[in-house]
């Protein structure tokens, strides 16, 4: 994500030889779907089955959606500070981290040859969330708790959500 000109712009790549590049000419709408927190929730968490039993497995989720017009980029210039920063960023957490330019730089221009750049400038965004918000406050501690005994990064994302939301007693 590219925020500085003022506007969102998502930066990625695809192979050459993928041909979905070939309908990036600033015609069509992509979507571009961002995945947060997501849980299966399990009845047996809600305390309100035992007043009524009128609970149902259900599934959490978060997810934001950007929609924008996608480009085809070529440049050679471009596709190297794009690869360099996409690798500065996943290299980072490395104990010794691996540059572009430690690779030989004809190898490098041969790497990038083989692939298009994609530019999509985000025209909006649009977010939803299912986190037990319509749940009583007796259910929403009982989802958390169900949640955080699964004891996965994403069951304690998904409760941590479902936590900020927890209603007034």
């Amino acid at each position: 994500l590219r925020t500085d000109d003022g506007g969102g712009r998502l930066h990625g790549h695809v192979s050459r030889e993928n041909p979905l590049w070939r309908y990036f000419g600033g015609v069509i709408e992509a979507l571009v779907i961002f995945h947060g927190p997501q849980a299966y929730i399990s009845p047996a968490w809600y305390p309100s089955r035992a007043v009524d039993g009128r609970v149902v497995p259900t599934w959490n989720y978060a997810v934001v959606h950007a929609y924008g017009t996608p480009r085809a980029i070529h440049d050679p210039g471009w596709l190297l500070e794009h690869v360099t920063q996409l690798t500065e960023a996943h290299e980072a957490r490395q104990a010794q981290p691996w540059r572009v330019a430690d690779a030989p730089k004809d190898y490098v221009n041969q790497m990038i040859s083989g692939i298009v750049g994609v530019e999509i400038a985000i025209a909006r965004l649009e977010g939803k969330w299912k986190v037990s918000q319509n749940r009583r406050r007796s259910d929403q501690l009982g989802v958390c708790a169900g949640l955080q005994a699964q004891g996965t990064d994403g069951a304690w994302a998904m409760a941590d959500l479902v936590a900020r939301r927890i209603k007034a007693p």
